[in-house]
């Protein structure tokens, strides 16, 4: 089942569009911006026949896709993790490391001519809504987006499918994981979905801080349910090459938030003011002051609003814009290169 509907050629690559390679490995795209016949990506899934090229610790739970037994990384987004994927992927299948001359480092990507079946979410929702015969996680996944559709007023046009679903490869031990098209779009759903807990339809699931700030992730009768969003085309407003990056070094501080409108995405961004240094290494100029905090991590994006304060620990980076030579500063969460990187909501 490919979930496309262009012409392979004409695919433009979209955060969360998930695929699957010539040696069955399944990623995720990562971001919007991406080099000439290849795509940043994070891996998702890993084939059992390369399983012990990995050295991290696996999920117990395995997948299956077109009989083909899969297992996962327990924790995905881990500076550790991205490393040893990096070495195993360098030492093992080289086609997929790239050196950013932009970052000046190594990254994971996946040649055009690798990828054998691309997955949208948009496409795949509409080629669920077409199957005669559901089962009965496909049949609640239906139902819950319909739901929302109605109560939030979002055409069904506007959400996709995601996750094992989308891939055919699901279980009874599956969640539904959805997406959501556009800033806009996201936040009349992410109401409709506050007014359905209320009335009792849904609820929120709840563990930590992140998930009592994001609220992205609930239950649907007796189902999980977790939704994010993707931007529009419309809403891409960089391409890959107009700007270099210059690491500067870790810093730890404490803001408030200026502009929460892209902070739902991945890499999420949030404008934040009164800069506060944490530690005296954190101390900075006044000119190099950030005013953006970007997340590469997805657990960090939509956890703080204007006017909230937000701790944060991340690298500073100097950002010029290659065609007008413009520089400013901001600080990256998930660089991959210190597990001690987050956003706190306070």
């Amino acid at each position: 089942m490919r979930c496309f509907k262009t012409e392979f050629s004409h695919w433009i690559p979209a955060d969360g569009d998930t695929f699957v390679t010539r040696e069955g490995f399944i990623l995720n795209t990562f971001g919007y911006e991406h080099p000439p016949s290849r795509v940043f990506a994070f891996l998702k899934y890993i084939p059992a026949e390369f399983k012990n090229f990995f050295d991290v610790q696996m999920l117990k739970r395995t997948w299956n896709f077109k009989s083909k037994k899969l297992f996962r990384a327990e924790k995905l987004y881990t500076a550790k993790n991205y490393n040893t994927f990096i070495e195993v992927f360098r030492k093992n299948f080289p086609d997929y490391i790239y050196y950013c001359p932009f970052r000046k480092k190594d990254l994971l990507t996946a040649p055009l001519n690798l990828i054998k079946a691309i997955f949208i979410p948009k496409y795949c929702l509409i080629k669920l809504r077409n199957i005669k015969k559901l089962d009965d996680l496909q049949s609640m996944a239906l139902d819950l987006i319909n739901m929302i559709s109605e109560a939030s007023g979002v055409k069904l046009d506007d959400f996709g499918m995601h996750g094992s679903i989308a891939l055919n490869m699901h279980s009874v031990e599956s969640d539904i994981d959805f997406v959501i098209y556009g800033s806009d779009t996201f936040r009349k759903v992410e109401r409709a979905i506050s007014d359905l807990v209320k009335m009792g339809k849904l609820r929120y699931i709840v563990s930590n801080r992140l998930d009592k700030a994001r609220k992205f992730q609930g239950r649907y009768k007796k189902k999980v349910f977790m939704y994010n969003a993707t931007r529009k085309p419309n809403e891409v407003k960089t391409t890959y090459g107009s700007k270099k990056f210059v690491f500067v070094k870790p810093v730890k501080f404490q803001c408030v938030i200026s502009d929460d409108s892209e902070n739902m995405f991945r890499p999420a961004i949030y404008k934040i003011t009164n800069y506060k240094p944490l530690t005296p290494k954190s101390e900075l100029q006044t000119d190099i002051i950030p005013d953006r905090v970007i997340s590469n991590i997805g657990c960090y994006r939509n956890v703080a609003r204007i006017d909230d304060k937000i701790e944060v620990a991340g690298n500073l980076e100097k950002v010029e814009i290659i065609s007008t030579g413009e520089i400013y500063y901001q600080i990256v969460v998930g660089s991959a290169i210190s597990e001690e990187e987050y956003i706190w909501p306070l």
